[in-house]
């Protein structure tokens, strides 16, 4: 099953703007001690020497997170107003585009493990401005790893074996979009009543005679309905990665969005960060899907009754506002059997979801063996009666 959002019809006028154009060199933080590089400790406000242990304060940012105007920003990044430069590296096995620095060559797929072997380029996107620091260590994601794949069921027998429980474990922060909206929607359906009626019927007892009960059996009478609904999302979250499996990172929620950040380098030193392949537009038709649930749902408390049904629903979203965040995850790629089997960690919560292969053959001796018991159990109660 493909792990790619359906293609939109509609091709955004935000890819226009994200051509690969000039080199640039990746921000570095250095030691004041020993002059090694620092990376963000996840947990903490600070940047840490792996080498002297010298930490070094980040600086709170009394910047407010804001909501950004949707459709003014979609005119201004045509002019290219609102887009950053950044070094990213495109994995030719699974299509992920992470950052990179420009003196590595050679590294590591933080998404599917294959080794990438090539020239850092640079690409124009719009710049994230806000984050969710990580929280979770790399230590802690492990040890996850290694439960998660102790506790699975119904595994082959030689999964075990074959995956290393000492697996790479590499921080990303993937790419979402959030969107706000206030949505007014028309309806069309009907509203269900329901009615008991008494019927006679005819039945064979246990002397084998037919005899004659009354029963009430329930109906439904149906009656227009139309009307309109009101909504208000706020903070509808869109992955906009296609490069990890979109089941489970939605399976990553909740996030503590309440606890947003202002965009600083400093938090991604020693972590990679993928580059959005769901843009902006793109996001907003995903979001829509997601508001369209909740939309229908207002529908039926509307209509009310005992049943509903929606004949159609016409949407109009007004003062639509986003904002592009980064979000932590710890990932891992295993392989078995020449497949790649990916493992994710949500950063702030230790969520953990994962891709695993299952064992066909122990899932059909224990539904065997679930058909029996329950085949036995209704034979005893035949023999008892």
């Amino acid at each position: 099953m493909s792990n790619q959002p359906p293609p939109l019809k509609n091709k955004s006028r935000v890819e226009e703007a994200e051509s690969p154009q000039v080199s640039e060199q990746s921000s570095e933080f250095k030691c004041q001690q020993c002059g090694a590089k620092l990376t963000y400790a996840p947990g903490t406000s600070s940047l840490k020497c792996g080498y002297c242990d010298f930490s070094n304060k980040i600086p709170e940012s009394e910047e407010d997170i804001e909501e950004l105007d949707f459709h003014h920003h979609l005119q201004k990044m045509q002019s290219k107003e609102v887009l950053q430069e950044k070094l990213f590296i495109h994995c030719t096995s699974c299509g992920a585009e992470s950052t990179s620095e420009a003196d590595v060559v050679a590294q590591n797929c933080p998404f599917c493990d294959s080794e990438i072997v090539t020239s850092a380029k640079s690409k124009k996107y719009l710049k994230p401005r806000s984050l969710l620091p990580f929280k979770i260590t790399k230590k802690l994601a492990k040890q996850s790893y290694r439960d998660w794949i102790n506790g699975l069921w119904f595994d082959p027998n030689a999964l075990k074996k074959k995956a290393k429980l000492d697996v790479a474990v590499s921080g990303v922060y993937v790419p979402h979009w959030t969107y706000d909206a206030d949505t007014l929607s028309y309806y069309v359906g009907q509203r269900g009543i329901h009615y008991y009626v008494s019927e006679t019927r005819t039945r064979t007892n246990s002397d084998g005679k037919t005899e004659t009960y009354t029963t009430q059996v329930r109906k439904t009478r149906w009656y227009p309905a139309a009307g309109t609904v009101t909504n208000d999302f706020d903070d509808v979250l869109i992955v906009a990665s296609n490069s990890l499996p979109r089941k489970y990172t939605q399976e990553l929620e909740p996030w503590d969005l309440h606890n947003l950040k202002p965009y600083n380098d400093d938090y991604l030193s020693g972590f990679k960060a993928e580059s959005y392949q769901v843009n902006l537009e793109q996001g907003f038709e995903l979001a829509k899907d997601v508001m369209d649930d909740e939309i229908r749902q207002s529908v039926r408390r509307h209509i009310g009754g005992d049943e509903q049904r929606i004949f159609s629903v016409k949407t109009q979203h007004s003062n639509i506002s986003f904002k592009h965040i980064l979000l932590p995850v710890w990932l891992s790629a295993y392989r078995y059997k020449e497949k790649i089997y990916r493992f994710l960690v949500n950063a702030r919560t230790g969520e953990v979801q994962g891709e695993r292969p299952w064992s066909w053959v122990k899932i059909t001796i224990a539904s065997i063996l679930g058909l029996a018991i329950i085949g036995g159990g209704i034979y005893l109660i035949h023999i008892n009666q």
